[in-house]
């Protein structure tokens, strides 16, 4: 389980890495863009996004077994 979730962790800091990394000429336009969403807006699509890692967490282990 600790396997997993080192796994987990390390893809996340690579996925986040390289996103940074290719928008770092447009990082601040893209955050002034960002800042005129509806916080609310940014909520629910967080919580969309949340269910959904859940839902891919269960039915792994459901359907997988303990990797």
């Amino acid at each position: 389980m600790l396997k997993l979730l080192l796994l987990g962790i390390g893809l996340l800091l690579l996925f986040e890495g390289i996103l940074y990394f290719f928008l770092a000429g447009n990082l601040n336009s893209l955050l002034s863009q960002l800042s005129k969403v509806d916080p609310q807006k940014i909520k629910t699509i967080s919580l969309i996004m949340t269910i959904i890692g859940a839902c891919l967490i269960y039915f792994t282990f459901r359907f997988y077994g303990d990797l």
